[in-house]
């Protein structure tokens, strides 16, 4: 599957990043053509907003987005519990 190639494509380079604790790429069980990514950069703004400016980023959005049939949709998201 493309899409999930391009994601492999992304993660490494992102774990690589200053301020990312973690990423993951995730996969519905219910629907398979539903894929989250989830981020860790804990409370820096800077990172995740530099995060989106970096080329592997850029990249990835580019080929992702022909590939899908919706708006990407991109939050950043805080931990409730």
């Amino acid at each position: 599957m493309p899409l999930r190639r391009h994601w492999g494509n992304a993660l490494g380079p992102t774990r690589e990043e200053a301020g990312c604790l973690s990423i993951h790429a995730f996969r519905s069980t219910r629907d398979p053509r539903l894929f989250s990514t989830f981020m860790h950069a804990g409370q820096v703004k800077e990172a995740f907003e530099n995060h989106a400016m970096l080329l592997h980023t850029v990249r990835f959005i580019e080929r992702v987005e022909p590939l899908i049939d919706h708006p990407l949709d991109v939050a950043r998201v805080s931990l409730i519990g």
